[in-house]
């Protein structure tokens, strides 16, 4: 199905891309709801990490936030509302990249095992992701910010996700999914950006493959809505490439839920490094854009079960 024609186009120009959330920020365009917007999105570092980029980049990096497009206010909109996002489609420009920090900044779920920064570079080809190797991930975009404003103060950071939205990362937002946030201030003050190729749940090492996009929208309005939080609709993918296919696992078990999580990670790690001869660092970020970490129980109490899937389709036969 072909997408809708825009009625409207929001650019990634300087006086468009911001780096906060925040209710006193102008919105640049008022639509009306059912209106198609197309968000031109800037990569989440804007433009500091290149497809030729190195982890020399990577550490001099100065993180202001999320690069986000917008805001766009839709008409109407007012607090106990819900604006509703539906993602027609998403465009990318050929090249993605995953990287994570150096351990001692504390933002990777293995940072005790990887003090060092790493870097790697993706060719993008319409529906497929190279990583290298011959490993191929089928791509399954999806805009990893869709916020709207807070009523209190800010400005605020767009890392941590927050009940109007913002910084999801729910890889099932893709293509035909939609979803619904909750007004907070009149208009809603919508934004966008952070856009993935793909990701496994848990984006373990900070990123999955980041990439520069072009995401079209429609939105709409649901008057007194009365949501407590973000809510979805979404038809998957609901496996890392959207097949019901054999996978390997590896778990963990701990009193803690992100002791488990690290402990199937690790794991996985291994596994890639000792089975499909990767280095440590190719395979963290690999897992990060295609290992779905799930959690198997949370009541055999004292302990968590928690297990890292692998789809054994992404490597060559």
């Amino acid at each position: 199905m072909s997408t809708p024609t825009p009625d409207h186009v929001v650019p990634a120009t300087d006086e468009v891309v911001h780096f906060d959330f925040d209710r006193t920020r102008d919105a640049v365009v008022t639509v009306e709801p059912g209106d198609v917007v197309q968000f031109e999105c800037r990569d989440a570092t804007n433009g500091q990490l290149g497809p030729d980029a190195t982890v020399e980049d990577v550490l001099a990096m100065e993180v202001e936030g999320h690069a986000l497009t917008g805001p766009v206010d839709v008409a109407g909109a007012e607090p106990g509302d819900a604006i509703e996002v539906e993602i027609l489609d998403l465009d990318h420009e050929g090249w993605g990249v995953s990287y994570f920090y150096p351990g001692e900044q504390g933002w990777g779920l293995l940072d005790d095992e990887f003090p060092d920064a790493g870097f790697h570079t993706w060719d993008l080809e319409g529906d497929t992701a190279h990583f290298g190797h011959g490993i191929e991930v089928p791509i399954h975009a999806f805009p990893g910010v869709v916020g709207l404003a807070p009523d209190e103060p800010g400005p605020h950071d767009t890392t941590p996700p927050r009940r109007v939205g913002g910084n999801l990362d729910v890889k099932h937002l893709t293509e035909g999914a939609t979803l619904a946030l909750p007004v907070e201030v009149d208009g809603g003050r919508l934004s966008v950006g952070d856009c993935h190729a793909a990701q496994g749940d848990g984006e373990v090492c900070v990123t999955g493959i980041e990439a520069p996009m072009t995401v079209t929208v429609r939105v709409g309005l649901r008057e007194d809505a009365r949501l407590e939080g973000p809510e979805f609709d979404t038809a998957g993918p609901f496996t890392p490439t959207g097949a019901d296919e054999p996978m390997h696992a590896t778990t963990g078990v701990a009193d803690d839920l992100m002791r488990a999580s690290e402990q199937a990670v690790s794991r996985m790690v291994a596994h890639l490094s000792v089975e499909r001869g990767l280095t440590r660092e190719e395979a963290y970020v690999l897992c990060s854009a295609v290992v779905d970490l799930k959690v198997n129980q949370v009541v055999d109490r004292p302990n968590w079960t928690v297990s890292a899937y692998l789809p054994e389709s992404v490597f060559p036969e």
